[in-house]
């Protein structure tokens, strides 16, 4: 069968028809790596999907992602039109997490997979498949992702792979990636240059966004280790502001501490920028004693009496049970568990930095002072920053995925403001 899709790159082609294609068709999975917006996702869900419907009827297929919502979002919303419009029948029922698909008399099922912890595992275990469709496999635990392919016993399976990189040491790039002749796979590397549906515009417009480890990752498309300054984009001259800005929305975020640090920060928003007006810092090894969740609170309602008490909402630290439930206690604020992802947290506000969304007045001097010092933990072999001198810089990581984070934004490059 020729399939003859338009505007597709040499690259993408070959993701979508590698399994029938003389020199490739011997391989038993594909892995597609690189930089975000390279096309990758479409290019192999499209694939995916034509090779079971070709050569299988009547049989089980899973497509994964890292949880549901987002293979709907990334793989799935795409990719279902296009279906249709070149002669596949999808018929989705969303209560049961499934999509029964038809082309040319042929009906397979197409179940749905989130990978998002080690508790995944046991989702997909006992199935019998023909195929497995694994998207952003770098952010899914191995349990999930080794079940999935032990599920994959008719003959003629194939495994289906997709990712951004991540850190050298993680365990699909030594697994898979470094192991890809071992493991009869075919690696297809992409650049935003393998997406010709991407303007230079639009490839400017994500090389100016990222910087570091996430600029090596996301653009260049490199498994490489994040190490010094967490946000080297932090510039005083760029991001530091004196005077008073007229807000129209304002929001506090808390990341709290008994021994350690409490980091409250005030919010405002005009234009399309958040500027933080103020912040509440208190360091019980510093002062000498500490405070109770009650001496907090008062902390808490002084910060947002400076703005008139106009808060929308207090996004908090989820492992502060105590605070959260002095806060609804009072009956004054609306208290939200922040999520607490702390790489995505990172890499939304490296984003929000470089492109200047994230204000703060000089008045909050623990934040700026925090910037300077917050790195990575380079002797931990994965992405994660020293536990020192963070907890401004949580609970600015807590705002901004909580008020900035574009949800349709599935490569973090979008920020917008929600309402």
């Amino acid at each position: 069968m020729s399939l003859k899709i338009q505007q597709l790159s040499p690259k993408q082609r070959l993701a979508v028809s590698w399994w029938c294609r003389k020199g490739y068709s011997h391989y038993d999975a594909i892995i597609c790596d690189g930089a975000v917006r390279s096309g990758k996702t479409l290019s192999m869900s499209l694939g995916f999907v034509t090779w079971a419907c070709t050569c299988f009827s009547g049989s089980s297929f899973a497509l994964c992602g890292k949880t549901v919502t987002s293979l709907r979002r990334n793989v799935i919303t795409p990719l279902l039109p296009l279906l249709s419009d070149i002669g596949f029948d999808c018929r989705e029922l969303v209560s049961r997490s499934y999509i029964d698909i038809t082309f040319l008399g042929r009906t397979n099922r197409f179940y749905l997979f989130g990978g998002k912890d080690e508790g995944s595992a046991a989702l997909i275990q006992g199935m019998t498949l023909s195929g497995v469709f694994l998207d952003e496999t770098a952010l899914m635990p191995r349990s999930f992702v080794e079940q999935a392919l032990a599920r994959c016993s008719v003959e003629g399976s194939r495994l289906w792979f997709n990712c951004n990189p991540d850190n050298p040491s993680h365990w699909f790039y030594n697994e898979w990636i470094k192991k890809a002749d071992e493991k009869n796979a075919l690696l297809l590397h992409f650049t935003m240059d393998d997406n010709p549906s991407l303007s230079d515009k639009l490839k400017a417009r994500y090389r100016r966004l990222y910087s570091g480890a996430f600029y090596d990752r996301f653009v260049l498309g490199k498994w490489t280790a994040a190490e010094g300054a967490v946000y080297p984009m932090f510039d005083p001259e760029k991001h530091v502001y004196s005077g008073d800005i007229c807000c129209d929305r304002y929001v506090i975020s808390c990341d709290y501490g008994t021994v350690n640090p409490s980091s409250f920060g005030l919010w405002g928003h005009s234009g399309n920028k958040w500027y933080r007006v103020s912040e509440y810092y208190y360091d019980s090894r510093r002062e000498g004693s500490s405070r109770t969740d009650e001496e907090h609170y008062a902390a808490l309602e002084r910060l947002a009496d400076s703005v008139g008490g106009r808060i929308e909402r207090v996004i908090i630290d989820p492992s502060a049970a105590s605070f959260i439930e002095c806060i609804r206690r009072h009956g004054r604020f609306c208290a939200v568990k922040a999520d607490n992802d702390v790489v995505s947290g990172i890499r939304f506000t490296s984003t929000a930095l470089k492109d200047g969304t994230l204000m703060f007045n000089k008045s909050c001097r623990d934040i700026i002072r925090e910037f300077s010092l917050y790195r990575w933990n380079s002797r931990s072999g994965s992405d994660v920053p020293v536990k020192e001198n963070d907890h401004a810089m949580d609970d600015m990581r807590y705002f901004v995925m909580d008020m900035l984070r574009n949800k349709g934004a599935a490569d973090g490059f979008a920020i917008s403001v929600r309402r």
